[in-house]
């Protein structure tokens, strides 16, 4: 099946995280408010979020609770944004493995109980580790992490194919760099610097960052992750190789590098560096990726480069804070 006609009625789990609240709000722009059902686990809703259409508390551990919302609402495609993230999967990785493992397999036996049209499963550069290449990352290459959320990311995306292969669900995932938005705040992971240095950047004018100034990773701006998202899951699925862990890149830049673009604007903004257990997790991931696979089987292109990011975040965060 292709096109987005296919989907009728849409589930977002993890729907208050920092992905999942605005990729409901344009799930709801492009199928209808009342056709796209937000949930989450405990998190109250923005009043946006919940005041704009459907809203459940739900837990994706319990299958009985997810059974339950999909019965409700007719759900035929599900986005599955729910998981504990690298710094928080850390801190707790018997909770980390419970969430993003056994949510995961709940999400996918009910895709594949009820035959859905489609599931969205992201997976994560954390799915790489300190053996696979820095530069260039390419698409096939070693998966071999040091963290619970990575491991549990390359579990998922093998657990996502298997069901696509054994039981034709279409399972179609993603491995996110650090994605950096105006509007949630992050929730938990190495890549958080990116968002909290803007705010503090505003608020206070300066930041003491949990990196090292020339770390260097993979990010994204939110309005590119949330069409990379919903373009693969429009594609044809005859055109797609790949499945559950296209490599997807935008921007790749250092603690300083960012630092200095947003200098431009605010000149007497002064960052300080104290590397945090977070800085090992960093120093295990790539610095730049290889996202070919992307742009030739379902024409994936980033719209935001640092300097048009940088504008755009400190234009809509002034406005937001000051």
């Amino acid at each position: 099946m292709s096109g987005s006609d296919d989907m009728k009625h849409i589930l977002v789990t993890g729907a208050v995280g920092q992905i999942g609240s605005e990729l409901t709000m344009e799930l709801r722009k492009l199928h209808g408010n009342e056709n796209v059902v937000a949930m989450g686990r405990k998190t109250k809703p923005s009043d946006l979020l919940g005041n704009s259409g459907p809203f459940e508390f739900g837990d994706v551990v319990d299958k009985s609770s997810l059974e339950r919302i999909v019965k409700d609402h007719d759900i035929d495609t599900i986005y599955h944004m729910a998981a504990i993230l690298s710094g928080d999967g850390e801190k707790n990785p018997q909770l980390a493995y419970n969430v993003n493992m056994n949510g995961l397999y709940n999400v996918l036996e009910l895709a594949r109980e009820k035959e859905m049209t489609r599931v969205m499963v992201p997976s994560s550069i954390a799915a790489f580790g300190p053996t696979t290449p820095k530069e260039n990352t390419p698409q096939e290459t070693i998966l071999k992490p040091t963290t619970m959320y990575g491991l549990t990311k390359v579990a998922g995306e093998l657990l996502a194919d298997y069901y696509f292969k054994r039981f034709q669900v279409d399972v179609r995932g993603l491995r996110y760099p650090g994605i950096i938005s105006s509007e949630t705040l992050p929730g938990g992971g190495t890549t958080d610097y990116a968002v909290e240095i803007f705010y503090e950047a505003i608020k206070n004018k300066k930041y003491n960052c949990f990196v090292r100034e020339d770390t260097v990773l993979p990010m994204m701006y939110m309005p590119d992750c949330i069409n990379a998202t919903i373009d693969l899951m429009n594609a044809d699925v005859n055109k797609l190789v790949h499945h559950s862990d296209f490599n997807l890149g935008a921007l790749s830049f250092s603690a300083g590098q960012l630092a200095a673009e947003i200098r431009k604007h605010i000149p007497e903004f002064t960052v300080t560096y104290e590397p945090d257990f977070r800085q090992a997790i960093a120093d295990s991931w790539p610095r730049t990726i290889d996202d070919s696979a992307a742009r030739a089987e379902w024409g994936w292109k980033p719209t935001y480069g640092l300097e048009k990011m940088t504008v755009d975040m400190i234009e809509k965060l002034s406005k937001k804070l000051l």
